[in-house]
């Protein structure tokens, strides 16, 4: 069965976290719906003036269709989706359903405003460490704790994006996409 993967996006977003785990998952055969979350859903500007356009705005009555939640960084976007009541319930309600809940960079921001870090091992970019109370803190590239992935920055992208294929469809899976991309594991 395909598996489909919400990526959310907002204006100040991290445009090679989100463009870089769109096309990876893509590439790997699961459906991947980009959503734009905040006042500004048909195109937003991300964090360094990249315009993306969303398949479609952020819907949280459609979450329950997604395998998984994808929560990119870019300190704008963060802070958009940190005030979005609907995406901080979803963080809760897929870690709760056993579905897998996948933050970047400053990602793991929102993560901590859902309430869901407390007794979970993860990682984000350090400049967030200080931000980040619950839970425990650690210095790797991708970090799983259960349904929880994390990752460091846009340099972590890819090995984030992989586990993703990992956890989502299979190793093999991850390794030849790694292979075609020529990247080195």
């Amino acid at each position: 069965m395909k598996k489909n993967v919400c990526v959310l996006v907002a204006d100040g977003s991290e445009e090679m976290e989100v463009v870089i785990c769109v096309d990876v998952l893509r590439r790997a055969g699961i459906g991947v719906f980009l959503a734009g979350v905040g006042e500004e859903t048909r195109m937003v500007t991300t964090s360094r003036g990249v315009r993306i356009a969303p398949d479609g705005a952020w819907d949280p009555a459609e979450a329950s269709r997604f395998d998984a939640l994808v929560i990119p960084g870019g300190i704008g976007g963060t802070d958009i989706m940190r005030r979005d009541e609907s995406v901080k319930q979803a963080v809760r309600d897929f870690l709760a359903e056993g579905r897998i809940i996948a933050a970047l960079c400053a990602g793991p921001e929102v993560l901590q405003e859902a309430g869901v870090l407390e007794g979970r091992t993860y990682t984000s970019h350090p400049s967030s460490r200080e931000e980040l109370t619950a839970g425990t803190w650690v210095d790797q590239p991708v970090v799983r704790d259960g349904h929880l992935v994390t990752s460091q920055a846009p340099g972590t992208a890819f090995a984030f994006a992989l586990a993703l294929v990992e956890i989502l469809d299979a190793p093999e899976t991850a390794g030849r996409i790694a292979d075609g991309m020529r990247l080195r594991r």
